[in-house]
């Protein structure tokens, strides 16, 4: 999807090392998310169809709102989206791109700075009630070490809503065997190669629907549902059979996932 930031490949106060930094080609990515003419919107559809998944897990808001925490908020767009479903609930913004948390700052009330490497959220442990964790994943450097911190920041038995780009999307399978390139895939952050599309994304790895599920499930989460959503960017002419596709979310464009962390 249109990027939003990598979200684990900063310090949340300043003080500790920019894991982005650590290789040759990594600078360019730190770079590339702060840039300020990079998109991060990523689609009411997707945002929607996630918001009311998550107001379906979170159920009736109580005497004591929820606390959520939108983790790679870009500049709050999805966040302002979601909100109708999500009233009586705290929406708490978390990023690492300093220039979208300014962004976000105009369209939420609560933005923190911080990153998904062990301990790198300034939050305590089991804090949250659910997570949204809206296409992120697939700009990570270490996935596993975001994983291992949602975990740790949701209370026992908390949700975790996640969303990202499907390799196995009706049209890529189509692209990959006429040998195109997959949408949603990146082989540089310099430019498009050998895929459709005009804007460079940033997406480091994607995942099929099994792939995903198998890997929330190793990472010590509970899946509960997985469903579709469709892709803004699909053609016109195209966007009926996009939204036909999300009946079979292994085709969908988007997938979209619940899982929960296991107890409570």
């Amino acid at each position: 999807m249109t990027p939003k930031s990598p979200t684990t490949q900063a310090t949340s106060g300043g003080g500790t090392t920019d894991p982005v930094t650590t290789t040759e080609h990594r600078p360019g990515l730190r770079d590339f998310y702060e840039n300020p003419s990079v998109p991060v919107a990523s689609g009411d559809a997707r945002s929607l169809r996630q918001a009311r998944m998550l107001a379906e897990a979170l159920g009736p808001a109580r005497a004591t709102p929820a606390t959520v925490l939108d983790i790679g908020c870009g500049d709050g767009s999805a966040a302002r989206t979601a909100a109708p479903l999500l009233s009586g609930h705290r929406v708490i913004g978390v990023d690492w791109s300093q220039d979208a948390l300014r962004r976000a700052r105009s369209l939420m009330s609560d933005v923190i700075r911080g990153e998904l490497t062990d301990g790198g959220l300034p939050l305590g442990d089991g804090c949250a009630d659910a997570v949204l964790f809206s296409e992120v994943i697939e700009h990570l450097v270490d996935p596993d070490a975001a994983l291992d911190e949602l975990r740790r920041v949701l209370r026992p038995g908390g949700h975790l809503m996640l969303s990202t780009p499907n390799l196995a999307a009706w049209y890529n399978r189509a692209l990959l065997l006429a040998g195109v390139q997959p949408v949603f895939s990146e082989v540089s952050l310099r430019g498009i190669h050998g895929r459709p599309g005009k804007e460079v994304v940033g997406h480091l790895r994607l995942y099929t629907a099994r792939a995903l599920r198998e890997f929330l499930t190793a990472s010590g989460f509970e899946v509960v549902r997985m469903a579709g959503a469709p892709f803004h960017g699909v053609p016109r002419p195209l966007r009926a059979l996009d939204r036909a596709a999300c009946l079979a979310p292994s085709a969908s464009s988007i997938l979209l996932v619940h899982a929960r962390k296991p107890g409570g």
